[in-house]
């Protein structure tokens, strides 16, 4: 067998043994969003999703809604990889009675990224145009807003890797939509800072890390600092890619994450 072929074999097993030890939690619905092709494509556009609902779900009372954007190694069609690290923190018993919440996890198709732009830069310049998977996953937030009881005041971003970039890159963008975020090693375009000086950030990244350099959270910290703004940044000197581990464990994550609101 060739290497090359060799090499696609093994990664093609790889990740079906990935997606087969993965624990599938059945609290998390499984949902997939379709829209029409548009521009040139014929091919309609989808996007897996998964939904976990506050416990005894009332709709006559309003919750928050947590976003999660999950990294590289968990894209695909499976619906279940991008449970993998943060699944675990929402079923928690305490977490699922002391933060009643909706949980969003949408997941980017392979061969694509939430943010168009290489990881492994210094520094990048956002994107003029949106991704796909984040239209979608913006488009996805505003129906589950028309289907449930979603406080729109109270709606957080998050996630790892790929998905710290997502984190940086959607509050950038539609500044007044969220109430705050925590990217987690994750990079972003520092001209940005400004539209978000005075949103509620707590970034986090690993010291060692070599996938994407701590010098794009620290970074981005300074340019809010420089704005005016007071993110929380959180290093880990010991820790290298998997950052998400230690940030997703830390205490007051969750109680400060539900503290905060939207003002306008």
């Amino acid at each position: 067998m060739k290497p090359l072929l060799l090499s696609l074999v093994i990664v093609f097993f790889t990740i079906q043994m990935a997606i087969a030890q993965t624990p599938d939690y059945p609290e998390f619905e499984t949902f997939t969003m379709t829209r029409a092709a548009q521009g040139t494509t014929t091919k309609p556009d989808t996007l897996p999703y998964r939904l976990l609902k506050p416990v005894d779900y009332d709709p006559a009372k309003k919750h928050p809604l947590v976003v999660f954007f999950h990294g590289a190694g968990e894209r695909g069609t499976d619906n279940k990889l991008p449970l993998t690290h943060i699944a675990p923190l929402f079923l928690k018993p305490e977490n699922r009675n002391n933060f009643p919440c909706f949980v969003l996890v949408p997941q980017c198709p392979k061969n694509v990224k939430w943010v168009d732009t290489d990881w492994k830069l210094e520094q990048h310049t956002q994107p003029e145009k949106i991704s796909v998977p984040m239209e979608m996953a913006m488009q996805l937030i505003e129906n589950l807003q028309k289907e449930y009881a979603i406080d729109a005041k109270r709606i957080y971003a998050t996630g790892l890797s790929m998905g710290g970039f997502a984190t940086w890159d959607i509050v950038a963008r539609f500044p007044k939509k969220f109430a705050c975020a925590v990217p987690v090693c994750g990079g972003a375009d520092e001209k940005t800072a400004k539209k978000i000086k005075d949103l509620p950030i707590w970034a986090f990244h690993g010291a060692l890390d070599k996938v994407v350099l701590p010098s794009r959270s620290r970074n981005m910290v300074k340019a809010l600092q420089e704005a005016g703004g007071k993110p929380k940044y959180t290093e880990y000197s010991d820790v290298h890619h998997d950052s998400w581990k230690r940030a997703y464990a830390t205490p007051d994550l969750l109680k400060w994450m539900f503290e905060q609101k939207r003002i306008k």
